[in-house]
């Protein structure tokens, strides 16, 4: 899938040339007034992560007090939601708002941060792997192999998604052979050595495909995109819970000439804008996802599926078997796995030992005999 390391060198080392053309002028020195930016997101207009993307920009706006004025456009109003890496590096963005699974064509390791096996983190634990156990240096330093010329913060930790949708209830592993099968990323090769055969669509062509008979089943997300995106109208089976994207998380990306060129007090409060935003994301999207995931059962006819267990283990036999691959073929990506399952080895154990069962609690409070707080 991926292009071969000096190809991909030679391609963006041109972008970070353009960039210093394009970019540097954009910001002079002593520059007075507001600096602009534009951005494009990944994501259609109607999907929740657009509108996570335009909340991380009017968080800055305001912050910065209309200093700094970023305008987010819908993916495909510059560039395709695959080119973002290559239109930001080169100048032809400012910015954007993506994945890094994303970027998987570039270098197949950037999507260690979203569809790896994660070794049972989840994207918060993931994303505390990237702050403090050093895995933002690492994605500097990848970058920095394919000459990207980005500066990129990673925020906004995504619940596990789910297997996806499909015609009939999965059962068996078996079931995805010869299925015409969407997702991106490494899930590319999970799903590839499963049998399916798998198209890497951007969000907004996922159903249009799956209508037309390009696709037999795909994944996208979560329960609000999924039904945004008009997943029900095009299957009414969804298969719950998977370990091909167990902990995805958003990436911010600038244009890094242009980031270089901001005051150091803006640059502050980007940052502390990605973290705030990181947070009032992953608590709109408990609230917005356990709506929708009850309106798709009672208003769209959706009937949900736990994966079994049987494919669940097939697919982490699968991705020791991956890993040893890509890890054998490409150093960073080995560095990667090494250093993420280091962090996870610890934390993960820390976590099952510590976090009491919520399945426990919601059996007690919310099953047949309901132990609820009697009315006043």
């Amino acid at each position: 899938m991926s292009a071969s390391p000096p190809r991909r060198r030679s391609l963006l080392k041109g972008a970070a040339i353009a960039a210093g053309a394009l970019s540097a002028p954009m910001i002079a020195k002593g520059q007075t007034g507001p600096i602009s930016m534009r951005w494009q997101s990944t994501w259609p207009s109607k999907d929740i992560f657009h509108e996570y993307a335009l909340d991380f920009a009017k968080r800055v706006n305001d912050m910065t007090g209309g200093d700094l004025k970023i305008e987010v456009l819908p993916a495909g109003s510059v560039v395709p939601a695959f080119g973002l890496l290559e239109a930001v590096s080169k100048g032809t963005l400012d910015g954007g708002h993506g994945v890094l699974g994303y970027h998987y064509g570039k270098q197949n390791a950037l999507a260690l941060w979203n569809s790896g096996p994660a070794f049972g983190m989840d994207a918060n634990m993931l994303l505390s792997w990237h702050k403090y156990g050093g895995g933002k240096e690492l994605l500097a330093k990848l970058y920095a192999s394919i000459g990207g010329n980005v500066e990129s913060f990673l925020y906004g930790p995504m619940a596990t998604q789910p297997l996806g949708w499909f015609k009939k209830p999965i059962t068996k592993a078996a079931d995805f052979k010869g299925l015409k099968f969407r997702t991106n990323g490494l899930a590319i090769d999970l799903f590839t050595a499963m049998g399916a055969a798998v198209n890497a669509l951007p969000g907004g062509e996922i159903v249009p495909a799956m209508d037309r008979g390009l696709l037999d089943a795909a994944e996208f997300n979560n329960a609000t995109s999924d039904r945004i995106l008009g997943f029900p109208d095009v299957s009414k089976i969804c298969m719950l819970q998977s370990y091909h994207q167990s902990s995805e998380t958003f990436e911010i990306m600038f244009n890094k000439t242009k980031y270089d060129a901001l005051p150091a007090k803006m640059k502050s409060i980007i940052a502390g804008a990605v973290e705030a935003s990181s947070a009032d994301m992953s608590w709109k999207a408990i609230d917005r996802y356990s709506k929708d995931y009850i309106e798709l059962q009672t208003k769209d006819k959706v009937k949900f599926y736990k994966t079994p267990d049987a494919v669940l283990q097939d697919q982490l036999t699968l991705w020791s078997e991956i890993l040893e691959k890509k890890s054998a073929e490409n150093p960073l990506f080995k560095e990667i796995v090494a250093s993420q399952f280091a962090f996870a080895e610890r934390a993960v154990k820390w976590d099952q030992d510590t976090i009491v069962s919520r399945r426990m609690a919601a059996s007690h409070f919310f099953g047949p005999k309901k132990a609820a707080p009697k009315k006043a």
